[in-house]
């Protein structure tokens, strides 16, 4: 097949930023990074400056597209809400389903699966928030659906992760015994701590039984304090833990992201949280019943409990360069490369080298969306027109 040239923008490939260079596609996948000044023949895409980057990796998404993954567990449901992220620049994703009934996880780990089967483009497996939580540390997860971890459980995530490309299963040490941890780590889960009021010692001997990650950092977690460090803490101070952030402006402060960003200087990645308002014009929807009100960037409970984050990937890596004032490429990083070490995935995706998948996304000058590729394909982007009146 030609080769697709991409020149006119700075490539940062997963690592650095490469100025006057052009990226060379073959067969769907990264063939090389060459001077601009020495770009082969094939098909030229000229892109107005700003910056190509790696597709942006979202391990947590609960909807999109006006979905939400417990009211769409289908292969139809799951391809929809990782379309609508894909034209919002994240191409890759895990949909993430929260605190449900026995009934809806089992439904959505089965429609996992078909998708995985069928190749969805995207979809890299399933993140389950939930139920084996503290009731204390809830946030809009219904309490009424949280409960402790059973052998049942157990076996059945265990057997879930033999069948999904990936498995995140955010859990709090309070719900789930050290062996139980030890066990979804042995077969293959990503345990991730969150929705937990776990002291530093608690929380530290789940990570040492193998949970390898934080569930949106500060939100829904002991906080830190000067005599017990709390969950908080023991992310920041434990090597090798990684620890997804929202950074929307409404869910962690500037300040305290920077204080997290310097004592993590690695393993902190970006999420968004994402409900089924992205990449439409909603101005509000159902879960489990319980309305959720879009207003001010913000989603929320009817009585103001945040209820996920209002935002995307793009969004969220200009507010923490442009308002946080972290590096680009540190941003950049976050985005794509650390997501996908912590999947397991950094041979083919969070990388612009050969034999990545040609995953892009192009940003302008001010950090806005600009296009998006999936194998070196365009992908259609979303609109995010005015929101409109109920």
């Amino acid at each position: 097949m030609t080769p697709i040239i991409f020149t006119g923008a700075a490539i940062f490939d997963g690592t650095r930023l490469r100025e006057g260079a052009a990226l060379v596609v073959e067969d769907g996948a990264v063939a090389e990074i060459v001077p601009a000044e020495a770009v082969p023949d094939g098909a030229l895409v000229e892109l107005d400056g700003g910056v190509l980057a790696p597709g942006f990796l979202d391990l947590q998404v609960n909807g999109g597209g006006g979905l939400m993954l417990g009211e769409a567990a289908s292969v139809e449901g799951i391809a929809a809400i990782c379309a609508a992220h894909g034209g919002l620049g994240s191409t890759g994703l895990l949909p993430t389903l929260i605190t449900d009934t026995p009934e809806v996880t089992a439904a959505v780990i089965a429609a996992g699966i078909a998708a995985a089967e069928a190749g969805v483009p995207g979809f890299l497996g399933l993140h389950l928030e939930g139920p084996h939580l503290d009731p204390a540390r809830k946030g809009a997860h219904d309490p009424a659906l949280i409960r402790p971890m059973t052998p049942g459980d157990l076996a059945r995530l265990t057997e879930a992760a033999r069948r999904l490309p990936a498995l995140m299963v955010t859990l709090a040490p309070e719900a789930a015994t050290e062996a139980e941890i030890a066990a979804l780590a042995a077969a293959g889960v990503i345990v991730s701590l969150g929705h937990s009021d776990a002291t530093l010692v608690a929380a530290r001997a789940a990570f040492a039984a193998g949970a390898t990650s934080a569930t949106h950092l500060f939100n829904a977690m002991s906080p830190l304090g000067h005599r017990e460090p709390g969950m908080v803490g023991a992310v920041l101070d434990t090597p090798g833990v990684y620890a997804g952030l929202i950074s929307d402006g409404v869910h962690v402060a500037p300040e305290v992201i920077r204080l997290a960003l310097a004592a993590k200087p690695e393993r902190m990645f970006l999420v968004t949280d994402a409900m089924a308002v992205a990449g439409t014009t909603l101005r509000a929807f159902t879960l489990g019943g319980r309305r959720i009100l879009r207003r001010d960037g913000r989603l929320t409970l009817e009585d103001g409990t945040l209820a996920g984050a209002d935002c995307d990937m793009p969004g969220v890596v200009r507010y923490l360069t442009r308002t946080v004032g972290a590096p680009l490429t540190r941003a950049l990083r976050m985005a794509s490369a650390l997501p996908a070490a912590l999947l397991g995935r950094s041979d083919r995706r969070g990388h612009l080298a050969p034999g990545s998948a040609a995953d892009m996304v192009h940003l302008d000058a001010d950090l806005a969306l600009a296009g998006v590729w999936r194998g070196g394909a365009p992908v259609s982007r979303a609109g995010q027109s005015a929101i409109q009146p109920d």
